[in-house]
């Protein structure tokens, strides 16, 4: 009972001293702030206090983009209301739209902020600001209230502020820290990576088959590399002895010379060699290189001498069973009779009926017929001496020339009735040709020509038709050149045709005469061929050139004919006249050869082989009989024993200073009042 007594005493006193002390507060109108932020008319700051939260509201002011001042008064009077009285104080004072006015009634306890409706914070956010200092009005801790305020105001300003600054730097300089771990790692990986490579490059080449190799193992395969060359070579000149013992220096000049090659890349290989083990010192890349150039080297080095293994295997296995192939020959020789005997009289015949100018490929045939059988004959008579003498190698050497001198009769003599085939066929499309230039002049004479063009055209035509006619007709014609001449009347007439006709109509009459100039150049192409083949001992460079030339143009003719006609007609004229060029060097060649050049062949004096006289009549055997059958055998063939085989492994800003919208205005004037929200708070 006591209790309740003397707490009801403590509530009646504490009663009459709040009614003493607001009786006691002195009222206060809206007022003028001064030049700083904070306006103390209710004394209620000491200096130092004073100049701290000052300085927390300057700081304010330089991290963000709104200010906040204070103004601590007793009470608020004219208007009594807290937000009436901050907010007539913002507009007496001209705050403007980022500005803030806390106004805090010591002795009233009541505080508001005053915001214009346009500045950053939002209602419900300025309430919780306000909430937020309320327990530090109650403890009248105004230094803590206003420093509060700022903080929030500010958002992540003051030590807030500071923090996060602080955790952001942090973040970074870890990032940046674990960030130069890892690139320090990696770089050390790389560099260890580059060193164990040396010059490989990193990212393998699909067209370099070293790219997939280190530098060691590139090294590796050289060494073993330059060990087998050279052992290759070493059997290769022991191989090359007894080859010569066997069947004598004519038949191994071809590996003889491919021995010497092989040596020479070798030197190459053991200099670079030596670079590389020498005192200087090299760079990583080039001695990648070299060791790259040194396989290469000795991979041409076995290209070389394997190049040469099958002609000898093929002699060796003609020395082994030289009587039973020396038979053979035999048989071929004595079948090649009854042709060399029709060569003379076929080529008679064709010369009756054509002139000379078409049968310029073959006009020497049966002469150079019976001389290959003649160089057969010679060659199956120092075969079986040789046989009988033991000395097979001699013997397989001369088997061999008496097979490929049999061979080339055969082929002379066929040549006449080919010749006279392609003849008859041409002359067959000469005929038709002249079948068709009648009927392009009548489509002519049916069309329009306002101009007289396909008039003059037709009866230029007309013209040439007659002389084919005659041409065709008479006893020494030449149907190539009929065929041509024909050939351009059509392609005149049909120009002619074209412009009156439609485009289809004119593809097909290029078809057609496509076809008869493909069929023209093939024959120019055997012709040349088969007189280049036969007499390849005497024929230069110039002619087989033009003959490849011809047959890769004919070609690409081909493979034109049903895609681009016109195109392939130009190409399979361009490749006709590359053939008539070929015959014609070729024919120059053989012109030019001194008949002195064939008198010492097998049967010459002084250094003849099998014996027998020298070569009768005409142009004898010399160079183009011998380049063309030796030249013939030995290319491409030659070898060695063991050691020669192919190795399949070669291979931030800042500033600061007093803002415009400072104390006294700028930054945004009202026109309408301050926001007038319902807020401010008691404590």
């Amino acid at each position: 009972m006591k209790t309740r007594w003397l707490a009801l005493a403590a509530l009646t006193a504490a009663a009459a001293a709040a009614a003493f002390s607001a009786s006691a507060a002195s009222a206060t109108d809206p007022v003028t702030l001064d030049s700083g932020y904070v306006t103390d008319d209710a004394d209620v700051l000491s200096p130092s206090q004073e100049d701290a939260v000052e300085a927390r509201l300057q700081t304010l002011s330089d991290n963000s983009s709104s200010d906040l001042f204070v103004v601590l008064v007793d009470d608020f009077t004219s208007p009594t209301d807290n937000v009436a009285w901050a907010d007539t104080v913002a507009e007496n004072n001209n705050l403007g739209s980022e500005q803030y006015l806390l106004a805090i009634a010591v002795e009233g306890r009541s505080y508001y902020i005053s915001a214009a409706p346009d500045g950053p914070l939002s209602d419900s956010e300025l309430d919780d600001v306000e909430d937020k200092i309320q327990g530090l009005a109650a403890q009248e801790d105004w230094e803590g209230m206003i420093v509060l305020a700022a903080d929030e105001i500010e958002g992540d300003g003051g030590a807030g502020a500071l923090r996060a600054t602080l955790i952001v730097v942090a973040v970074i300089a870890v990032g940046l820290i674990i960030w130069l771990i890892i690139a320090l790692i990696r770089r050390a990986r790389r560099n260890a990576a580059i060193r164990r490579r040396g010059a490989m490059p990193e990212t393998p080449d699909p067209n370099d088959p070293f790219s997939t190799l280190t530098d060691e193992q590139v090294e590796t395969q050289a060494g073993a590399a330059l060990v087998q060359a050279d052992d290759a070579i070493t059997s290769s000149r022991e191989e090359l002895g007894f080859a010569v013992a066997q069947f004598g220096d004519a038949a191994t000049a071809e590996f003889s010379g491919a021995v010497e090659t092989a040596k020479s890349k070798m030197s190459e290989a053991f200099d670079l060699k030596q670079k590389l083990d020498d005192e200087i010192e090299d760079t990583v890349h080039d001695r990648r290189a070299w060791h790259i150039r040194i396989i290469r080297l000795c991979d041409e080095i076995d290209d070389v001498l394997d190049e040469n293994t099958d002609a000898f295997d093929a002699l060796r296995k003609l020395e082994q069973n030289a009587p039973q192939e020396l038979d053979r020959v035999r048989g071929e020789r004595a079948a090649l009779v009854p042709l060399l005997t029709s060569a003379a009289p076929a080529l008679a015949a064709l010369s009756a009926t054509y002139d000379a100018s078409a049968l310029s490929t073959v006009s020497d045939n049966p002469a150079q017929a019976q001389e290959r059988a003649a160089l057969a004959d010679r060659s199956i008579e120092a075969a079986q001496q040789a046989i009988a003498a033991g000395r097979s190698g001699e013997a397989a050497f001369a088997i061999r020339t008496a097979e490929q001198s049999v061979a080339q009769a055969t082929q002379l003599v066929e040549a006449i009735t080919a010749l006279g085939t392609e003849l008859s066929r041409i002359e067959s499309q000469a005929q038709a040709l002249v079948a068709e230039l009648q009927a392009d002049i009548a489509a002519a004479q049916q069309l329009p020509d306002a101009g007289g063009t396909l008039a003059a055209v037709a009866a230029a035509t007309s013209q040439q038709l007659q002389r084919a006619q005659a041409d065709l007709s008479g006893a020494s014609r030449s149907p190539q050149r009929v065929l041509e001449a024909l050939s351009a009347a059509n392609t005149q007439i049909d120009a002619a045709i074209a412009e009156g006709t439609q485009a289809v109509e004119r593809a097909r009459r290029v078809q057609q005469l496509l076809e008869q100039t493909l069929t023209q150049a093939g024959s120019e192409i055997r012709a040349a061929r088969e007189y280049i083949e036969t007499r390849r001992g005497t024929v230069g460079s110039t002619a087989r050139t033009r003959l490849s030339q011809a047959d890769a143009t004919l070609t690409q003719a081909v493979s034109l004919r049903s895609s681009d006609p016109e195109t392939a007609l130009a190409e399979a004229g361009r490749a006709l006249e590359l053939a008539r060029q070929a015959t014609s060097s070729a024919q120059a060649d053989v012109a030019a050869m001194s008949p002195s050049r064939y008198e010492s062949g097998w049967g010459g004096a002084g250094g003849s082989i099998f014996g027998g006289g020298s070569g009768s009549g005409g142009s004898g055997l010399g160079g183009d009989i011998l380049g063309g059958i030796i030249g013939g055998l030995l290319s491409g063939g030659g070898g060695g024993g063991g050691g020669s085989s192919r190795s399949s492994s070669w291979r931030s800003s800042g500033g600061g200073g007093f803002r415009s919208s400072g104390f006294g205005g700028g930054g945004g004037s009202r026109s309408s009042g301050r926001s007038g929200r319902s807020g401010g708070r008691r404590f």
